[in-house]
């Protein structure tokens, strides 16, 4: 893996790359990395050139005190990355809060979008972990420092290199979650984690959803991978989302949790690859975009101004539309 430091926009970028043939642009999570990828990175590179980031706020990327940390920004950022590195189009694997930004990234820039890969990802339903919930609250990002500290996380890195010395390493699951943990004992971190946090989620759970506009997915191939053991986002927003989203499919991990790219990362590698092998590349121009907004407005007038919803049952019809009128 080659770890680049660009600069977009005057702020600090870091991004993994590697390989070459079709784009894979991998998105990690909230209070995650691009180190998340470790684990699949140099395969898929066998096949694929892979770009990694760190979005803003996150690894080694800048993390500004006057910056945006919306779904729409990060997704903002991440086209002008790809324009720097000189990429048109990429296959969107998005992971937790990274599968809510590639759904971002592929409803503002659907041109970019060749598919569509969603893990375990954000913004399909309300319901998230407590502890996620919890860290909403009032005042929540000013006690949390005295639970999250240098010396704290200093002495859990110690541990943990100690053990690995000894041939005993935590599961993939508890890397993942401790790295994240850790990440936040620094202050600029931290500040750029609860305006991110703030940003999709608040007490009452998850308060961002794409689900109105999945339908639209219907000219990208999609597949959804999810871990059956999921602690932190539940395993029934997979099926719905593959219930509203034409053509999607999905792969359940049994026994995996959070992370089934860490957790599995062989049948994760394998699963992705088979689709991508299945599936050709979408090539959505912005006339059909704009006729399948209009046939699903002329759908949805169609069904009375008391339906609610995206009309799920008419989108076959209503893609025969939208590629009729472009």
């Amino acid at each position: 893996m080659k770890l680049q430091h660009l600069s977009i926009h005057g702020h600090r970028v870091a991004v993994r790359t590697a390989g070459s043939g079709p784009v894979l642009l991998l998105i990690h999570g909230m209070a995650g990395s691009s180190v998340t990828w470790k684990h699949v990175l140099p395969v898929l590179a066998q096949r694929f050139t892979v770009v990694a980031p760190d979005l803003l706020g996150h690894g080694e990327s800048g993390k500004p005190r006057r910056g945006e940390y919306s779904l729409g920004a990060h997704a903002n950022f991440l086209r002008d990355l790809l324009n720097v590195l000189g990429h048109d189009r990429a296959t969107f694997v998005g992971q937790s809060l990274g599968g809510g930004v590639a759904m971002q990234m592929a409803y503002q820039f659907p041109e970019r979008c060749e598919r569509l890969v969603l893990v375990s990802s954000g913004g399909l339903g309300l319901e998230v972990n407590l502890v996620l919930r919890a860290l909403t609250l009032p005042g929540a990002e000013y006690v949390f420092p005295a639970v999250c500290f240098p010396a704290l996380r200093d002495a859990g890195n110690w541990l943990a290199t100690w053990g690995y010395a000894l041939g005993v390493r935590a599961a993939p699951a508890i890397e993942e979650v401790w790295r994240s943990y850790a990440s936040l004992a620094d202050a600029d971190t931290r500040q750029a984690f609860f305006r991110t946090l703030h940003a999709v989620i608040d007490v009452s759970g998850q308060a961002v959803s794409a689900i109105d506009r999945l339908y639209l997915t219907s000219q990208v191939p999609t597949l959804i991978i999810w871990g059956g053991k999921d602690p932190i986002i539940p395993v029934s927003h997979a099926a719905d989302a593959h219930r509203a989203m034409p053509g999607s499919r999905l792969a359940i991990f049994d026994d995996v949790g959070h992370f089934p790219h860490c957790e599995d990362p062989e049948h994760f590698v394998d699963t992705l690859e088979a689709f991508i092998a299945a599936t050709p590349p979408a090539q959505v121009t912005e006339a059909e975009w704009r006729a399948l907004l209009r046939a699903s407005h002329d759908l949805q007038s169609a069904l009375g101004a008391d339906a609610e919803g995206p009309p799920r049952r008419k989108t076959a019809e209503g893609l025969r539309l939208a590629r009729h009128s472009a």
